[in-house]
């Protein structure tokens, strides 16, 4: 059984198939190539976008953290502080409007 059976195969697979399939072949190869190749670049895109991902969330919490810092910064309070070592008070007195007389006597005419 063995014996027919390697002699069937031996018929079917000859040197004159084998050359004359040999585009056919070439064809499988370069097709199976184009596919290793092209899970190697989907992997390297999957871990391009996890990258930028990571990162983003890095520069969202960095905001977050900047814009917490400026919001308490920016409160009355602590600019008063900041203002102290520069010599800057805070007046009690409102600002005083001064006004220019040509500008008066122009809107008036």
């Amino acid at each position: 059984m063995a014996i027919k059976l390697k002699h069937s195969l031996g018929r079917l697979i000859n040197y004159k198939w084998v050359t004359s399939n040999v585009p056919f072949f070439l064809y499988l190869s370069v097709l199976a190539i184009l596919y290793i190749a092209n899970g190697h670049i989907a992997d390297k895109t999957v871990r391009e976008i996890n990258s930028t991902a990571n990162q983003l969330k890095e520069l969202q919490y960095e905001y977050k953290t900047v814009k917490s810092d400026l919001m308490y910064k920016s409160r009355e309070e602590e600019m008063i502080k900041a203002a102290a070592p520069l010599g800057l008070k805070v007046t009690a007195e409102p600002p005083v409007h001064i006004a220019d007389e040509q500008k008066i006597n122009d809107n008036n005419n």
